[in-house]
């Protein structure tokens, strides 16, 4: 028998299906909506729906939009493309305000373990726009696993050859950490991607 009526299970039930709400949390969310006023449950449900049925991929990029095209594709110099592997991490690029270019989501990465091929994620987009004309950098931004580098890797033996600059962003120690706290792998791209001063 179930420590929960059934309403009150199923709610649970759904808030454990988003990624890191474990059981705990999901209870707490779960009494948090019990509640709430009627008014705010139905603003809160809206939200979701609403959110479902307007966002939808950039045509251009593959990034979250609520129009055919993002803003950023709109707006900003579209002869650098920095190329990420999922929507949240034009997100955490965008808040270094460093990048004044454009981005190219792959929604994934390289991975045959996980039976996940070049044509499983967005790459011939990606060199279609580069056949537009204009192109003069691809700046690879994904992540510095096995799978990051192994399809920023690919992803770099097919432009180059196009005579565009391909770059990847540096990897090194954070600042303000130590250095007895970095792996040897950090420390190893550290030392590599290292800049005069």
């Amino acid at each position: 028998m179930s420590a929960f009526i059934e309403p009150i299970g199923r709610l649970i039930n759904q808030f454990t299906k988003l990624p890191g709400v474990g059981a705990k949390t999901a209870q707490r969310y779960a009494y948090k909506v019990i509640n709430m006023t009627e008014d705010e449950v139905k603003e809160f449900a809206e939200s979701l729906l609403k959110a479902k049925s307007e966002v939808r991929y950039c045509s251009v990029c593959g990034n979250f939009t609520d129009r055919e095209t993002c803003d950023i594709c709109s707006t900003r110099d579209s002869s650098v493309i920095c190329v990420v592997k999922e929507p949240k991490d034009v997100l955490a690029m965008e808040k270094a305000h460093e990048f004044k270019g454009v981005y190219h989501v792959l929604h994934g990465t390289i991975s045959p373990m996980e039976g996940i091929t070049p044509n499983d994620i967005k790459i011939k987009e990606l060199l279609a726009r580069i056949a537009q004309g204009g192109v003069e950098e691809i700046i690879m931004a994904t992540n510095p696993d096995v799978e990051g580098e192994a399809t920023a890797m690919y992803i770099s033996s097919l432009i180059k050859p196009l005579g565009i600059k391909v770059s990847r962003l540096a990897h090194g120690i954070p600042v303000g950490s130590e250095l007895e706290y970095a792996d040897e792998i950090t420390l190893s791209r550290a030392i590599l991607d290292r800049k005069e001063i």
